[in-house]
């Protein structure tokens, strides 16, 4: 297939963008390209709104593992393409649309030209939440297949077509979601003394939160707790009985995690007592650390020097959970340059599509040679 064929794949993915666990066109059309090919050595296996794919190598003394994640998010394109999304209020804004792609020309290359070794793609759901990675892992396919290697590519929109970066060690952070309901008695405004008022409950919360990093974490064990949103109250004269605020909380340490919930939730406990009401804590979603094999990560620099220009990257407080994987199986992640003037997550994100030729030429080449 020419790269215009993959360009086009990439927009036709775009135009389908469904959330965790609910990605059923996209599994559909994904299987739908994968029945194209030649299915020789080919095993196809669903799982849940995923894919596992074997590729039965020539040798096959280890197996490779490739992953793409598949979801997108729910947020409302603005990009102006003529491929925008149809789905309104969700969007491909984070790049598993040309990570998709990759995959899919990837895998077209091997069934083309064998490899010595077998090779897993794992085209998985639920990156965004509720994280599809850690049961993904669990499943009795994985086991059976298990691999002795596994890495991904994640789109870099600050970083030039032509550019990927990587580094041994940690790469993603910690990172855990974080809802609160806060539960009071509302009433008028004029008798705010006849009330439990959720609102000050709420902000006095907040206020509070934002010290247990300043200063009750160590400055030298990197955390972030960040509170995007809250809602609270029904009109301007009624005192709020209820309120909600969501946020992440983002460590580089995976013990930090532990002791900076037990710090919210022991600030919570204070709360309840000072304003008289009730809350309740909820996490989400969880994402251990993605943290690269330093192996294979110098093994990879080796073999794409003649291929893409390489740059080490900084640790970020970015959340993956990829790490799931990395956890239980050595290998690494690494950024593949897009060059956007918007970034992830972001409603105009317009990733180059030169970089789609660059990432199957980039893993095709590892999986040849790692």
């Amino acid at each position: 297939m020419a790269v215009d064929d993959f360009i086009k794949i990439r927009r036709e993915l775009h135009q389908i963008p469904e959330i965790g666990f609910q990605e059923f066109k996209t599994q559909e059309y994904l299987l739908n390209n994968i029945h194209q090919l030649p299915q020789d050595y080919l095993s196809i296996h669903k799982w849940h709104t995923g894919l596992f794919v074997f590729v039965e190598g020539k040798v096959g003394e280890k197996t490779i593992a490739y992953r793409t994640d598949i979801d997108g998010l729910p947020i409302t394109e603005e990009t102006g393409y003529e491929f925008s999304s149809t789905r309104e209020g969700y969007m491909h804004a984070c790049g598993h649309d040309i990570h998709m792609t990759i995959a899919l020309g990837a895998l077209s290359q091997l069934v083309k030209n064998r490899p010595e070794d077998h090779v897993l793609f794992l085209f998985q759901p639920a990156e965004e939440g509720p994280g599809g990675a850690e049961p993904m892992l669990k499943s009795e396919i994985m086991q059976r297949y298990r691999p002795d290697m596994i890495f991904a590519l994640h789109i870099d929109p600050k970083l030039p077509v032509g550019t990927v970066s990587s580094k041994p060690g940690l790469l993603f952070a910690n990172t855990s979601e974080l809802f609160i309901d806060f539960k009071g008695k509302g009433g008028h405004a004029a008798y705010p003394h006849e009330t439990k008022d959720m609102i000050m409950a709420a902000s006095a919360f907040n206020v509070q939160l934002q010290q247990i990093v300043s200063r009750m974490r160590d400055p030298l064990s990197p955390a972030v707790v960040t509170l995007g949103k809250m809602e609270a109250g029904t009109v301007q004269n009624i005192i709020a009985e209820h309120a909600r605020v969501e946020g992440t909380i983002r460590t580089i340490k995976p013990d930090a995690m532990i002791v900076i919930k037990e710090s919210i939730e022991n600030l919570l406990k204070g709360i309840e007592v000072r304003y008289d009401c009730e809350t309740s804590i909820d996490y989400g979603a969880n994402y251990y650390m993605v943290h690269n094999d330093a192996n294979y990560v110098g093994k990879f620099k080796t073999i794409i020097e003649d291929i893409v220009d390489y740059k080490e990257a900084p640790e970020a407080m970015t959340g993956e959970d990829f790490g799931y994987l990395l956890k239980e199986i050595p290998g690494f992640m690494f950024w593949l340059g897009v060059d956007s003037e918007y970034g992830l997550h972001n409603s105009q994100l317009k990733p180059d599509e030169r970089a789609i030729d660059v990432g199957i030429k980039t893993v095709t080449e590892t999986i040849y040679n790692i």
